[in-house]
């Protein structure tokens, strides 16, 4: 199989920021057009090397879903090949596999073995690369983008909320959603630009959210979870901002920066001192449940220090 025609050209790729030298980029896949939601649930007995298993796989939760080829009206027959594909699902570690593989080979094809190079240690497929004045990591991740559809499993917006307004949400919603190799079997959904355009469109009433979020972001790099692989990350901050300015969507109750600030703090200090933060879309789903519990303690306590005495260190 000739992996390369599965993922498309580098100016269709999508990225987010996990830390300050640390980033996530979605790269698209091709061939799979016309999705649908499964509509019959069935056991899967497989595993990757091609034994069968005495009990089932574990159905997917919160975030995750399988992907059946069948799922697409149409479908490229590569990905119907045995080196993705185990008895009709797209497993995304065998994704991983081919694509691992044509990074590496790219490397050196392109002769940047001096410049970027493979982190070998983790199972998903990151890249070191230099620059004029760090070094960075990037998190590759094959994706299958699925525009205009909106997942069953993201039930938002609740009702009779009054941000984000009604038209914003059809905005939103109109982008769809993707989907994410990132684990052995379940693919994990993703929001990433249905996420950008709600933060692009954050104070078109002239509120200060979005400096909340970057004197947030700022302390959270500098003082209360620093590193290159922090257990807190910019997602978990801005999702942190998105539940804010749902439960506070009043103009009037974002022109206090100070005020505002510290209600970010206080609801980012909550949710990291109980290990959960439901994600925005999928309720269902708490972005710390596989966080290191002694991480997320260590962070509680130094979010009660600040807000104890919040003079110090406000931007």
């Amino acid at each position: 199989m000739k992996g390369r025609w599965l993922f498309q050209c580098a100016a269709d790729w999508w990225g987010k920021v996990l830390a300050p030298c640390q980033f996530l980029v979605t790269v698209p896949v091709k061939g799979l057009v016309g999705y649908r939601e499964a509509r019959e649930q069935r056991w899967r007995y497989y595993t990757l090397r091609g034994t069968r298993l005495p009990c089932p796989l574990q159905d997917p939760e919160g975030l995750r879903q399988w992907l059946e080829a069948e799922q697409f009206m149409k479908s490229q027959w590569q990905w119907h090949e045995a080196d993705v594909n185990i008895e009709g699902d797209i497993v995304p570690a065998k994704v991983l596999q081919v694509f691992r593989k044509l990074v590496e080979n790219a490397i050196g094809t392109c002769h940047l073995s001096g410049k970027v190079s493979m982190l070998t240690q983790l199972s998903a497929v990151w890249v070191a690369m230099e620059t004029s004045t760090c070094q960075v990591e990037l998190e590759l991740v094959p994706t299958v983008e699925i525009p205009t559809v909106w997942p069953e499993k993201a039930r938002w917006p609740p009702c009779l909320k009054r941000w984000p307004s009604r038209q914003r949400v059809e905005c939103i919603k109109s982008f769809g959603f993707a989907l994410l190799a990132c684990s052995n079997y379940h693919w994990q959904q993703s929001f990433l630009q249905a996420e950008q355009v709600l933060l692009d469109q954050l104070d078109e009433d002239g509120g200060c959210r979005r400096k909340c979020f970057q004197a947030l972001r700022q302390m959270k790099e500098d003082v209360w979870c620093p590193g290159k692989r922090p257990v807190i990350t910019s997602h978990h901050l801005q999702t942190v901002l998105f539940w804010t300015c749902e439960k506070y969507p009043h103009p009037k109750e974002w022109q206090v920066f100070s005020k505002a600030f510290l209600r970010l703090v206080r609801k980012l200090h909550k949710c990291v001192s109980q290990h959960f933060l439901k994600h925005y879309f999928v309720r269902k789903s708490n972005l710390l449940q596989h966080a290191s519990s002694g991480e997320l303690d260590t962070v509680a306590q130094k979010l009660a220090l600040f807000l104890k005495n919040p003079q110090i260190g406000l931007p």
